[in-house]
């Protein structure tokens, strides 16, 4: 697969910018890198509690599940949009303001609830308009990573961003049980912060999020059918595109299996939280082997090892439903996700051009973005019809199937970084 040559100019001229050739000495990095590892880990917080509280509420696992899908269900409604906006519009600013809507949003659930006035419906309005500015959020910090790093750097900054994902998955569930805990509404206060701590890094940041841009006014299907065009024409993140959407199908309701399983051993939400904290200690350690791995495995044969070793320790889920195993399911997904995220992630970030970067990043999210709030609420509705194991069940069955499709076809076996 050869890389477009506006790519490689960029990369380039990225690369020539007067960055520092150490990664740990470069200021702008490490302002976006903290900054936003405290807003993930506070948006950990929140989502564990959304569930939490809804659940509390309502008693029931179909609205719980129901209120996670509307946090996850503008991936699909507006990503490609917003590829768009990222694409036009200043990324930094798209953060900043993104940043200042998703503070009030989540600061109105304990300001609501202090009036006496918090209802499931302003729940379900909040997620919904919080998982709407984290896809534009998102799609303009991973399209403005490369700016800020240079080209042999991007598979560390990579790395980082999973050690991150890692931490998150440590440090925010266990926080939001521990608050939860002791008040439901001080996750969402914790959260409403660590996005003020986000705003003020954004602010120190120096470097430019996008290569100079001509002013243009185009049609916008125009500019989503140019990036759907592009992925459209390379095989392998076509491919990768369509396996993780069948992985978010399935995975995206594992947070609620998990949480029914705990609780029918009786677990505290403290617990609970532990169990997805084990999870983030498994990243953490598996972003440090990844970069190391680049030299002994193919991109391909990263991203095979981790998919077959998901469907091999699903099962345990029925098989052995209780709190320390469930945390060692944990401990192995996070340990095996880097493994394949580093090397894909940053092979994609290098062939994409940079003026296509927010389009095709967004068009490679829609599917996996329209699969997880359907795989969300779908899980909610199976535990509460046919009990959890049952779901558990006919989900491996879909994992095994994907997965085995996958398997065979050369695209994905072949492939090396560029």
């Amino acid at each position: 697969m050869s890389t477009s040559q506006d790519n490689v100019t960029g990369e380039q001229q990225s690369a020539s910018s007067g960055q520092p050739k150490s990664f740990w000495r470069n200021r702008d990095y490490l302002l976006l890198w903290s900054g936003q590892a405290l807003s993930d880990i506070g948006g950990a917080v929140s989502e564990l509690a959304f569930p939490l509280l809804v659940l509390a509420a309502t008693h029931s696992p179909a609205q719980a599940g129901f209120a996670a899908a509307l946090r996850a269900l503008p991936a699909t409604l507006f990503s490609l949009f917003a590829g768009v906006l990222v694409d036009r519009w200043n990324r930094k600013w798209v953060m900043f303001v993104c940043d200042s809507g998703r503070a009030l949003s989540l600061a109105s659930i304990p300001v609501a609830f202090a009036l006496g006035y918090l209802t499931v419906a302003q729940l379900y309005i909040t997620a919904f308009f919080e998982g709407s500015l984290l896809i534009l959020f998102d799609l303009a910090k991973t399209a403005a990573v490369s700016q800020v790093v240079t080209r042999a750097q991007l598979s560390t900054a990579i790395a980082q961003d999973e050690f991150v994902e890692g931490t998150t998955e440590l440090f925010g569930p266990s926080l939001s049980g521990a608050l939860y805990t002791v008040s439901a509404m001080f996750p969402f206060i914790a959260d409403a912060i660590s996005y003020l701590i986000s705003i003020v890094t954004l602010l120190l940041i120096r470097t430019s999020f996008q290569h100079e841009r001509k002013p243009a006014h185009r049609n916008v299907l125009a500019e989503i059918a140019e990036g759907m065009s592009w992925l459209w024409r390379q095989p392998f993140i076509l491919t990768m595109t369509l396996l993780m959407g069948g992985g978010a199908f399935v995975f995206s309701g594992s947070v609620l299996i998990i949480i029914i399983l705990a609780q029918q051993q009786h677990a505290p939400a403290v617990v609970i939280g532990l169990i997805f904290a084990v999870g983030g200690i498994g990243s953490i350690l598996g972003s440090l082997l990844a970069p190391h791995l680049e030299h002994r495995l193919t991109v391909g044969q990263s991203i095979l090892l981790c998919r077959w070793y998901l469907v091999l320790t699903w099962p345990l889920y029925a098989l052995a439903p209780y709190p320390l195993v469930l945390g060692a399911i944990q401990f192995g997904a996070g340990f095996v996700d880097p493994i394949e995220d580093v090397p894909y992630f940053s092979h994609r970030l290098k062939l994409i051009p940079d003026e296509l970067r927010g389009r095709v990043l967004s068009a490679c999210r829609l599917f996996p973005g329209t699969m997880r709030p359907i795989g969300l609420a779908l899980t909610g509705i199976l535990i509460q019809r046919t009990g959890v194991f049952p779901t558990i069940w006919l989900a491996w069955a879909f994992l095994l199937l994907i997965t085995a499709i996958v398997t065979v076809i050369p695209q994905i076996r072949r492939e090396r970084a560029v």
